[in-house]
């Protein structure tokens, strides 16, 4: 779809990604890094603009800094073809307070809406990792001559109810929404599935006004899900999106209906493994819908010592950064960041190393995460005892290890 002036998007990226932390101590969840040489927001962003629509403003709110860094060194459009991506701090225009929610949110900016004057205004979440070509959930909404459309992807029930749970009937208009139901509803003809929200929405734009300016004057959550969505279900035409049935250029058919949250540590520390399949279930190699992001000047990866049952520098199923240098280690089913540096006879394993990471002589680690610029020193182990690591640093449910900025080990 091509960009026009009927189109605003407006990208949620204040969330505080508490069940991230220590990875959100220092920066919002948008801002995470993931996929190695990626911030989780890059997807978002990647989705609009390789869907040709290239208005965007990014609402930002909490530890902001990192997040603003890297819009205004990686994504800088062209103002003469009115293209932009804007980051709106929070402004407190309406008050003196943080967003309340979701709808508050827009609605605290809703200045901009009036402003630019679109027909559609796309509002998404900027905290998920997926690919979609927007276009066809646009196309879909002005066919339906809807209001609102909610993207969607069918989910097994038995696993649904950690999440919003929308209620359609034969033609998949919605008629009901819970949040987090302890029984979820399940789709017309299909017992075994519930529609789970994605958190993304199209707005035909007197629709979006009305309704967020007149849930500001309410008691509310200021919640999509919770309030707007189920407030229009009978005054305005509101329909579901199957996004399952989107189509994007070059996509495996393993990657149909790819959606993660990645919204704790062990959410993102398997969606990273997703990316190391030999055949991975999510693909970042297709040069028809690059995933765009700011490229450091550094040089590329380099594997060096090739010493025949003494110390060779390798990786199997893994991704190697820009600026990395593997000096006589191994990495296995991993992650490097750029410029990390994996040291003689060390071991890395099923792992996330972010940006500047060193793994010293003999190391071993195992099943961590590990954030930017920390060393592991010579000989340490890490991920082999799970009551020494928790003496430490935080260990997740599952067993992975996540050592923030700043480790320092003595």
């Amino acid at each position: 779809m091509r960009s026009s002036g009927k189109v605003l998007t407006m990208i949620l990226a204040g969330g505080e990604g508490r069940r991230l932390y220590p990875l959100t101590r220092d920066r919002s969840k948008p801002a995470v890094p993931f996929g190695g040489r990626y911030r989780i927001i890059d997807f978002v962003l990647s989705n609009f603009i390789n869907s040709g629509l290239a208005k965007i403003k990014v609402l930002t709110q909490f530890k902001s800094d990192s997040l603003n860094r890297h819009l205004a060194r990686g994504w800088q459009l062209s103002p003469i073809l009115e293209q932009y991506i804007d980051p709106v701090p929070a402004q407190m225009r309406t008050g003196r307070n943080w967003y309340k929610g979701t709808a508050d949110a827009i609605y605290q900016n809703i200045n901009l809406i009036k402003d630019e004057s679109p027909e559609y205004v796309c509002v998404f979440g900027g905290d998920h990792i997926y690919k979609m070509e927007v276009g066809q959930m646009i196309r879909q909404h002005i066919d339906t001559g809807a209001d609102l459309t909610v993207s969607a992807i069918p989910f097994p029930v038995d696993k649904s109810n950690q999440f919003g749970i929308i209620e359609v009937d034969e033609k998949w208009r919605i008629k009901g929404f819970e949040e987090k139901p302890s029984a979820p509803k399940h789709i017309p003809g299909r017992k075994d599935f519930s529609l789970v929200s994605m958190g993304n929405y199209i707005f035909s734009t007197d629709a979006l006004i009305k309704t967020v300016e007149e849930d500001a004057q309410m008691e509310t959550d200021h919640d999509f899900g919770k309030n707007i969505i189920t407030s229009m279900i009978d005054e305005y035409k509101v329909y579901a999106y199957d996004f399952n049935t989107n189509e994007v250029p070059g996509m495996n058919e393993e990657e149909r209906g790819y959606w993660r949250d990645v919204g704790d540590m062990d959410q993102y520390w398997e969606t990273s493994q997703d990316l190391v399949n030999v055949s991975p279930v999510f693909n970042l190699y297709n040069n028809q819908w690059p995933i765009r992001c700011f490229y450091p000047p550094y040089p590329p990866a380099k594997f060096v010592f090739a010493d025949a049952g003494k110390r060779i520098g390798m990786a199997t199923d893994s991704l190697i950064s820009e600026g990395c240098i593997i000096s006589g280690g191994q990495v296995n089913r991993s992650i490097l960041s750029p410029h990390c540096r994996v040291n003689s006879y060390a071991h890395v394993d099923e792992s996330v190393l972010m940006e500047g990471v060193k793994i010293g002589r003999s190391a071993k680690v195992r099943r961590a995460i590990i954030d930017k610029r920390v060393t592991i020193p010579p000989n340490t182990e890490i991920g082999y005892n799970p009551e020494e690591d928790r003496k430490r640093f935080h260990v997740t449910g599952k067993g992975i290890v996540v050592i923030p900025k700043g480790a320092t080990f003595d």
